[in-house]
């Protein structure tokens, strides 16, 4: 059933021409175009055309190889199973729709037909042209829609059979996806684990080779480390002193805790107020002392330079009025 939906598939892209490379490419691996060619008697113009026609679809996958002798590069094709099938599904499902439109057109509405032309017209069609045929004046006669509806019903259950085999072959091949999906997880994870085994061996070897040459400096280590160890163990009496807290909430005599935190902040802010008055005054007072001994000393000798310079020039005019 599965070559015959990818022949389908095929024939609905390209034509009846091309159903042969259906066959050719659903393998396992993929396939030479140049053996495509020649299988089908076509030229690799030709069979790379229809291709790259499939391939627009998303339907074939490629890979490419370069020729060593050559320098040409040489494309392997494959079908894809899964999206051919879905694509199969989409085209069943439109027509399936298409069917049931008609089929809904043609019990709902009157057609009428001219039985020498055989020319079919709706109601309203009909009426413009009242009921009389335009190429040889016949009238217009009722058509009978059950043998079409028959047909309809027919050719529906055909595609609803024909879209149920294709959900069940998609089935089939989602399994087979996912078991090549483990697969492939498997067999990393197995050379994961042998690339761990083969650099822990490196490492034990490395280790190894540093042991021989520095065997005896490695034990003394060890034993300091042994020896710190039991003296971290000692410290664990300490931890037994906490419970002497619980005694600084014994003396609340009968206030709240809260009052009485309020009053001993209070008292420790007196205490607080007193001492830093006591400091302040003997540091200002002493300042004062110092500016006021600064000041005048400062004056007087500004005060005596001035006389000096005074009574020098006194000297001075005297000396010029007795000349």
């Amino acid at each position: 059933m599965l070559k015959k939906f990818l022949r389908e598939v095929v024939v609905i892209i390209v034509g009846k021409q091309a159903e042969e490379i259906a066959g050719l490419l659903n393998s396992k691996k993929h396939v030479n175009e140049f053996i495509i060619a020649k299988k089908m008697d076509i030229t690799i113009n030709q069979t790379r055309n229809i291709l790259y026609k499939i391939s627009d679809y998303g339907l074939v996958s490629s890979i490419r190889k370069k020729d060593k002798k050559k320098g040409w590069y040489t494309y392997f094709w494959k079908t894809e199973v899964l999206k051919s099938l879905e694509f199969l599904k989409n085209i069943l499902l439109k027509k399936i729709a298409q069917i049931d439109f008609q089929i809904k057109s043609r019990e709902t509405k009157e057609f009428y037909i001219c039985e020498r032309c055989n020319i079919e017209l709706n109601e309203e069609n009909a009426l413009l042209q009242d009921f009389t045929c335009n190429e040889c004046g016949a009238i217009f006669t009722i058509k009978d829609n059950s043998k079409l509806l028959r047909d309809f019903k027919r050719s529906k259950g055909k595609l609803e059979k024909e879209l149920e085999l294709v959900e069940e072959e998609i089935v089939k091949e989602e399994m087979k996806v996912e078991k090549g999906k483990e697969k492939i997880r498997k067999n990393e994870e197995k050379e994961k684990a042998m690339k761990r085994a083969e650099a822990a061996a490196k490492r034990k070897i490395a280790r190894e080779l540093t042991m021989k040459k520095l065997g005896k400096k490695k034990v003394v280590k060890k034993k300091v480390k042994k020896k710190a160890k039991k003296k971290k163990k000692v410290k664990k009496k300490v931890a037994k002193k906490k419970p002497l807290k619980k005694k600084a909430k014994k003396p609340l005599r009968g206030r709240s805790p809260t009052r009485s935190l309020r009053i001993k902040r209070k008292v420790v802010k007196g205490k607080i107020k007193k001492i830093t008055k006591k400091i302040k005054k003997p540091v200002s007072k002493i300042k004062k002392r110092l500016i006021k001994k600064k000041k005048p000393i400062k004056k007087k000798k500004v005060v005596k330079k001035k006389a000096v310079k005074k009574k020098a020039k006194k000297k001075v005019k005297k000396t010029r009025r007795r000349k």
